[in-house]
């Protein structure tokens, strides 16, 4: 059974920071892509960034320039680094991860429970 477990969320101001992660447990043979998304009340999902196995990273045009998303594939967690937050960065965040276990064939999407970051005065 592999869980993903998010932690970092919570109240801040505009222009302010916050650091969420997201820590993977369980038997895992092997991580492919990462990522973390975002879901705002009233709004479809969204990607918000990326990181491959390889270390190339992909970003929403809303959030370049003022996110980073890093992984430690030795201690199964993935980081988003939030700088320069706005309101309209309110949303619930998820992470995921697509993980293959001991003996498969093939990747499977996991998603964390979500984490609710609040940008507001």
């Amino acid at each position: 059974q592999v869980q993903l477990v998010e932690s970092g969320g919570g109240l801040v101001q505009p222009g302010g920071s916050l650091r969420l992660s997201c820590v993977a447990s369980g038997i895992i043979f092997s991580y492919n892509d990462m990522g973390w998304y975002r879901q705002a009340p009233g709004k479809q999902r969204e990607l918000v960034a990326g990181v491959t196995s390889g270390g190339t990273t992909n970003f929403a045009d809303s959030v370049k320039g003022r996110f980073t998303i890093a992984r430690d594939n030795a201690e199964n967690t993935v980081y988003l680094q939030m700088n320069s937050l706005k309101p309209e960065d309110t949303a619930v965040y998820y992470c995921k991860a697509d993980i293959k276990m001991p003996g498969s064939f093939y990747y499977t999407a996991y998603w964390g429970q979500g984490t609710q970051v609040t940008v507001s005065s």
